[in-house]
């Protein structure tokens, strides 16, 4: 019996989600999942960028109740510190929160501009020039981790907690036909490829479409 519960939104659309799902996912913990319905209101929040504090993804492990991506992930660390999700180094450590609070907390032009769809493809998508703003300042910080941790991971040799995070801008970047140069273009394709985002992909493929709202404005 899976140790763990962890409540999502829609595949195709839940950025947070998806974030929740792959720290699980690194962390190696055993999980169920409890998807919500199209109509739950938690799950329109998260989507649809409705509310600021959103309850979905969270997580339910040993009578404890875990919400917010960011708490998920530090709550993960403390519970399964061999998975790495944070970097055992101090500096590195506090590195990579501050990238995972930024993008928390931030790059609110792009991802209310370009909302998660992984099925879908826009060739030569406009962006907006705030959310061109909010794309550079990120192509700055994956060029950064790279450079400094010296990959193949914004922190090193294992997936973290940051590349959780960033990972839905991966497939926002390849949904809007963002471009970028050989290195991230490289990092994306390592994310994109790994197996927990394959399998996250292949139910994003067969989900229905139930919030024609994102689709509209295009």
């Amino acid at each position: 019996m899976a140790e763990a519960v962890l409540t999502l939104s829609s595949k195709n659309y839940g950025a947070w989600s998806l974030r929740g799902w792959l720290l699980v996912k690194f962390s190696g913990l055993e999980f169920t999942e409890k998807v919500l319905p199209p109509d739950d209101a938690d799950m329109r929040a998260e989507i649809l960028l409705l509310s600021s504090s959103i309850l979905v993804p969270s997580l339910q492990h040993k009578g404890i109740k875990v919400w917010d991506t960011l708490a998920i992930g530090e709550y993960l660390n403390e519970i399964r510190p061999r998975a790495d999700l944070l970097p055992a180094d101090i500096a590195a450590r506090a590195h990579c929160r501050a990238i995972c609070g930024e993008m928390h907390s931030g790059f609110s032009s792009m991802r209310s501009s370009m909302p998660l769809n992984i099925k879908a493809r826009f060739p030569k998508f406009k962006t907006w020039s705030r959310a061109d703003a909010d794309i550079k300042r990120i192509v700055e910080i994956w060029t950064d981790c790279l450079q400094r941790y010296g990959g193949p991971f914004l922190f090193g040799k294992k997936p973290g907690m940051a590349d959780a995070m960033y990972a839905p801008v991966v497939s926002r970047f390849r949904t809007y036909d963002i471009p970028l140069d050989a290195v991230c273009v490289a990092y994306c394709t390592r994310i994109w490829t790994l197996p927990a985002m394959q399998e996250w992909i292949a139910a994003a493929q067969d989900e229905p479409d139930d919030f024609d709202e994102l689709d509209a404005e295009f």
